[in-house]
């Protein structure tokens, strides 16, 4: 049987209408199977969405609330991982809002208006999959407690906080990064009793806060410590035998003074990067031979000689490079009272150098 020209343009259009349909259902069940999500959950997700946010349907553990000038958190989907709520007016970390939240994963809440007093007893502290938690430029007076223990990195940079209470880190076994950056913290409250619990840490921000001795009670794991813009004076003789790991240290920023750097104080074969610029140096540290990068520019140095700095014996430096020489590639001296050129047992003893800014 033959199709007239209107039967054939019927049935094309009737397989049109049913790749389309076809091409919808690919478009909603792809991102769920490309997110693990059932289907069931993927449709709750989506339809729970708040009408202030974006939830993406190819992403659908996201939801999008940021810019959005909101005062409060809307009601989150229960499988919500990603929570993005930065640069609003929230003033309140409310738990009835993020009750049905309870597999966050991350959840960004910077540049905000939240004070201590307006986070929810508990509110945290519930989410048992948060690893990640964002909390820079809002208004907290003191590190938010309790935390959950699936916690990895918790960035509190430019509040006001100036109290960490006591025993609010034990437990955190995963928390690796600490970023406490710009705010009121002095000496009484970094002490061995408020940082205990770190027991993992890799990274621990302290700079820009109101400190003037090195901070105690840091952990042995340590291996990155940034302390610029405090108004620290004096280093303790053997301070990093306690922190074999550390290998990036910034001091830039602060008041240190020859006579209150001991001259083997940095003699550690950990320490990759050393900071100092800024500083009131009348004379370069000793350099351990394994330190790649140093920075000493701003200071009041007005000399360098190879052999005042140089780790080994100037005259024991051997023409070929092996593994005990010095690994000195960056130096940078300038802003201080010495005049070029570089003296030629420097260059003889770090064979690695590649640039000395003077």
């Amino acid at each position: 049987m033959q199709l007239s020209h209107t039967g054939w343009r019927n049935r094309l259009d009737s397989e049109m209408a049913f790749l389309l349909s076809l091409v919808c259902i690919l478009f909603l069940v792809d991102p769920v199977l490309n997110q693990d999500m059932p289907y069931e959950e993927y449709m709750a997700q989506i339809q729970a969405c708040p009408q202030e946010c974006r939830c993406p349907p190819n992403f659908p553990h996201a939801v999008y609330c940021d810019n959005k000038g909101l005062k409060s958190i809307p009601k989150i989907p229960p499988y919500t991982w990603y929570l993005y709520l930065q640069n609003n007016l929230i003033e309140v970390l409310s738990g009835d809002a993020l009750r049905n939240a309870t597999q966050l994963r991350w959840l960004n809440l910077n540049h905000n208006k939240i004070t201590s007093e307006g986070v929810d007893e508990g509110v945290l502290n519930t989410m048992s999959h948060l690893a990640h938690l964002y909390m820079d430029e809002n208004l907290l007076s003191s590190v938010p407690s309790p935390l959950p223990a699936s916690l990895e990195h918790l960035r509190l940079s430019r509040n006001r906080i100036s109290k960490i209470p006591a025993g609010v880190f034990i437990g955190l076994d995963k928390l690796n990064l600490l970023d406490l950056q710009g705010n009121k913290l002095m000496d009484d409250a970094v002490t061995e009793v408020s940082l205990k619990g770190l027991n993992n840490l890799v990274q621990i921000n302290l700079a820009k806060n109101q400190l003037t001795n090195m901070p105690l009670g840091l952990p042995p794991t340590t291996t990155q410590l940034f302390l610029d813009g405090n108004n620290i004076e004096k280093i303790p003789v053997g301070y990093f035998k306690g922190l074999p790991k550390v290998a990036f240290l910034r001091l830039n920023h602060n008041k240190l003074g020859s006579s209150g750097v001991p001259k083997d104080v940095f003699n550690i074969s950990s320490i990759l990067d050393l900071q100092l610029s800024h500083n009131q140096l009348t004379e370069v540290p000793l350099i351990p031979s394994g330190l790649e990068h140093l920075h000493l520019d701003h200071n009041k140095i007005k000399s360098v000689s190879g052999s005042n700095v140089c780790p080994v014996s100037v005259d024991a430096v051997e023409d070929t490079i092996n593994e005990s020489s010095p690994r000195l590639r960056y130096l940078r001296l300038d802003g201080n009272e010495i005049k070029p050129p570089i003296p030629r047992d420097i260059i003889l003893c770090f064979r690695l150098l590649r640039s000395i800014v003077i």
